[in-house]
């Protein structure tokens, strides 16, 4: 499901309209691909010290925020980041009286992770994941090909792809990742990112030249996550 540019409450309404229908059996799972205008959302262990502009700022730059219940801390949405939303039954209520589903919460964000890294190959781009840490990174060899990025941060892991999900108590996922392909990346000097100190932010555009059209993107991602996740699409 291909929503384009949708502004981020629409889409997030969408979601549990969506994930109700497949709880129920009445909707397929699906992979709802948008992109959102620009916008900061803050996660359940969102810390707002890591908002670092102050509301005049985000006015003149027209960034809304929004908290909400996926996991993490802030980060940026915009045009040229692609996002996904996987809305999957990943498992049922232990019993009637529990409201915690029996998922694997954690192999599902390593598969999401999977996902993108393998997408990125497709697009000629070598990623990884990092122990410890959510997302997915390129190592300082590609880093350092970035012309915008502080002489330092060359030198450093950078994240390329961030994911933040909630699993309903319904066992279905809501929420998911957002890769980085040709964003403002200006946008993120208005946040510590995910909450992490030190780690810099990179997009396909700061290393590929020219970078890949949202379409070739799409595909990519697409054909990764049905072969990772074992689907296909209707």
């Amino acid at each position: 499901m291909d929503l384009g540019l949708t502004d981020y409450e629409e889409a997030w309404k969408l979601q549990g309209e969506i994930a109700e229908s497949i709880a129920e059996g009445d909707h397929p799972a699906c992979l709802m691909l948008v992109e959102h205008p620009p916008t900061y959302t803050f996660g359940r262990r969102g810390d707002l010290k890591n908002l670092l502009w102050n509301d005049e700022e985000l006015q003149e730059r027209g960034i809304s925020t929004h908290w909400v219940d996926r996991g993490g801390d802030v980060t940026y949405h915009g045009p040229g980041q692609l996002i996904g939303y996987p809305l999957l039954s990943l498992g049922k209520p232990i019993d009637e009286g529990s409201h915690i589903p029996s998922a694997d919460y954690v192999g599902y964000i390593r598969k999401l992770e999977e996902c993108l890294i393998l997408a990125l190959m497709k697009l000629g781009v070598v990623a990884g994941q990092i122990p410890g840490l959510t997302g997915v990174w390129l190592q300082p060899d590609l880093a350092s090909r970035c012309p915008r990025c502080k002489p330092e941060d060359r030198l450093k892991p950078a994240k390329i792809a961030a994911i933040g999900v909630k699993v309903d108590a319904n066992g279905i996922s809501r929420h998911g990742f957002a890769l980085n392909v040709s964003p403002d990346m200006e946008n993120w000097e208005g946040i510590i990112a995910c909450g992490l100190v030190g780690h810099p932010v990179i997009s396909l555009a700061d290393i590929l030249s020219p970078a890949p059209p949202m379409q070739t993107v799409k595909k990519a991602v697409l054909d990764s996550f049905a072969e990772i996740f074992r689907v296909r699409y209707i």
